[in-house]
């Protein structure tokens, strides 16, 4: 049982919250009530002293529990313990304060090295199988901050944007608080300049930002796809992202997507289509053509006598995708589907007897034997038969030493 829950309250935790807890409720809240989002908003701002301030305790072990025990007033002076502070975790949230937070805690980016890099935009760029295997060059738009050229990224009119003699430009204050006999020491936003580390005064704010030294623009950028790239493989443009002063300008990098086919189905640089033919074809002999990639129809000769069995799956080569940066095509892999004729649809019987093969030779009742006659039904249509029937021909495939090695583990499309 804690003695005070007034820390925790601020975060929006219960006592018992873990680590990792406190640290996604800070981040939430610092999010919500920063000053930079909350223009004028006095109320905001105190909610975001608060929250920084229990932060910066319930993140220090030590801290938390004397906490615990004997509530605020047995706390020491500030900044004893290892634990990480406000401060600390807003900048490895937030690249060390960079971005629309610059400057809010000015001792997380004195301890980065270089100058701060704006964030990276991430797009997903989903494009067609028929772009991926042609190539193609697409147009894209998308919205970034750009340094104010009405201000020149100073929030201002020249010489009116001033460093913050409060804070020394840092955004935060150190500040002490006496409770009884002892003296607490505690960072906070600095109230003269709202964790901005600037001031200037409101008619001397530039009237095209606002004093936010960046502006929106529209961008367009040419994305090359290249032949046979894959699902996954991102594009990226240097310094195309948002601008911030005083810092690099961040990348915008596009993940391509592959859209789903209505034909194919592709594994690397192969590709896979699935045709139906009936048992005609399938015995005697044939052809279907394919509506390919690049708008070109092949057509597909099934020899006479090459007899094509239900699930049978050839090959064409050299007619699957182009290998990414190379010049060498995958294969096209064919699986079919015999489709058999309708009772009804069979007519003169006896000529098969002719043409096909001898009948295989099927295990006869003795002759004394007594013998029941039955005739084969259709499974119906109920949920029950249907799942035996699956769990049947389950276990029957299961048994199966004569499918080829490595058919069954191709996938094919359906069309």
């Amino acid at each position: 049982m804690v003695k005070d829950q007034k820390f925790y309250d601020a975060l929006g935790v219960s006592p018992d919250a873990t680590e990792a807890q406190l640290k996604t409720a800070y981040k939430k809240g610092a999010l919500k009530y920063h000053p930079d989002k909350n223009k004028n908003n006095d109320d905001a701002a105190e909610k975001f002293k608060e929250m920084s301030h229990a932060y910066e305790i319930l993140s220090d072990p030590e801290k938390r529990s004397i906490y615990d025990q004997y509530g605020e007033e047995g706390l020491e002076g500030g900044g004893m313990g290892g634990g990480m502070g406000a401060e600390d975790l807003f900048a490895q949230f937030f690249g060390g304060g960079g971005g629309a937070f610059g400057g809010m805690f000015g001792g997380g980016g004195a301890r980065e090295q270089g100058p701060k890099k704006a964030r990276t935009i991430h797009h997903v760029h989903k494009v067609n199988l028929e772009d991926i295997y042609r190539g193609k060059v697409s147009k894209l738009a998308l919205q970034k901050s750009v340094i104010c050229p009405g201000c020149d990224g100073r929030g201002g009119k020249e010489g009116a944007v001033k460093s913050c003699t409060g804070c020394s430009g840092s955004g935060m204050k150190t500040m002490m608080r006496q409770m009884g006999p002892m003296i607490q020491r505690f960072q906070t936003v600095c109230p003269d300049c709202n964790g901005e580390g600037e001031i200037v005064r409101d008619k001397d704010r530039c009237k095209r930002c606002n004093g936010k030294k960046t502006v929106v623009e529209r961008k367009v950028l040419h994305v090359h796809v290249d032949k046979g790239v894959r699902n996954g493989h991102k594009i990226d443009f240097r310094g195309e992202g948002d601008q911030m002063p005083g810092g690099l300008p961040g990348d915008v990098v596009f993940e391509i997507e592959q859209k789903p086919h209505p034909r194919f189905q592709r594994k690397g640089d192969d590709l896979f289509y699935h045709v139906d033919v009936d048992l005609l074809t399938a015995l005697g002999g044939g052809s279907f053509s394919v509506e390919h990639l690049d708008d070109r129809w092949i057509t597909v000769n099934i020899a006479p006598g090459e007899v094509i069995t239900p699930g049978a799956i050839k090959v064409i080569k050299g007619q699957g995708m182009p290998s990414f940066r190379h010049h060498d095509y995958g294969n096209l892999y064919v699986q079919f589907d015999v489709k058999f004729p309708q009772k009804d649809q069979l007519q003169n019987l006896n000529l098969l007897e002719q043409v096909l093969p001898p009948r295989l030779e099927q295990t006869k009742a003795p002759a004394d034997a007594m013998v029941e006659d039955f005739e084969l039904e259709d499974v119906d249509g109920s949920e029950g038969s249907q799942q035996r029937a699956q769990n049947a021909a389950h276990a029957m495939d299961e048994d199966d030493e004569d499918v080829p090695p490595g058919a069954e583990r191709v996938q094919c499309a359906s069309q």
